[in-house]
């Protein structure tokens, strides 16, 4: 059965990127009392488990290509972040995936409606 966080993503218009499968999905939101809540594919995950998670994704990645690794086979974070949610949850994301090591974060959106 396929599983989603309900969020509501801002609307832009951009250029659809490819994504590869060593890439880390999270979903961030804040609950009814302003509390984030972060997810790890549809896990949550507090800050603590989601510094030690992306940590040890990107040294498997890391050693997997071992010498060989070029900038292209880094992983890069994919944020899918509501449009409700307060700042401090997705800059506080933002902080632990670069203290893992993550260096390139995008962020998810749905495309906007064109006018008619």
């Amino acid at each position: 059965a396929i599983q989603s966080v309900e969020l509501e993503l801002p609307k832009v218009q951009f250029e659809p990127t490819i994504t590869k499968k060593e890439n880390v999905l999270l979903a961030v939101r804040a609950d009814e009392s302003g509390t984030c809540q972060v997810f790890w594919q549809m896990t949550p995950i507090n800050s603590t488990e989601l510094l030690q998670r992306a940590s040890d994704n990107l040294k498997a990645v890391v050693d997997q290509f071992g010498d060989n690794i070029k900038p292209d086979d880094i992983p890069e974070v994919h944020i899918r972040g509501d449009v409700n949610t307060p700042y401090k949850c997705i800059g506080g994301v933002i902080y632990t995936m670069q203290n893992a090591g993550f260096v390139k974060v995008g962020f998810i959106s749905q495309p906007s409606v064109a006018p008619q």
